[in-house]
């Protein structure tokens, strides 16, 4: 079977299944799918839907969205930073799910405030490092209220 461009992915879950200390079939229980099927994930044979990703990150702990991106179903530059802060936060063993639930919900509405919502992933309102740091130097955008 030719191998699909999906390596990445199946580098970085064996990575995390490895690092959560779980064998293939202990994650391919967790998760709802088959061993030889995540196996064939794993050595990037096989290009996961969004859903088995959903599972396999629900089995694992981590951010369904770092999946995602991981797999191409989300545009890497665009999303990449938010996708980064989100696991961050989902992954620190410090914080309790509740804890993790506010500050995400916290960030996220910062993140409306400052015009960079759902809204603007549809769009296209895709911004770089370089747009940040050059709107520092003009301030914080306000809206008409």
């Amino acid at each position: 079977m030719a191998s699909l461009n999906v390596g990445n992915l199946g580098e970085y879950l064996r990575e995390q299944r490895r690092n959560a200390q779980l064998s293939l079939r202990q994650l391919a229980d967790a998760a709802g799918v088959s061993n030889p099927y995540l196996s064939q994930i794993e050595r990037g044979l096989r290009k996961p839907s969004a859903e088995v990703l959903q599972q396999v990150a629900k089995a694992l702990r981590i951010s369904a969205e770092t999946l995602y991106v991981r797999a191409g179903i989300l545009d890497a530059e665009r999303d990449l930073n938010e996708v980064e802060t989100r696991a961050v936060i989902l992954a620190d063993p410090t914080l309790d799910e509740r804890q993790k639930q506010v500050l995400l919900q916290i960030y996220e509405s910062f993140r409306k405030e400052n015009g960079f919502g759902a809204e603007n992933a549809v769009d296209g309102g895709a911004r770089t490092e370089n747009d940040s740091e050059n709107d520092s130097a003009t301030g914080p955008r306000r809206t008409a209220g």
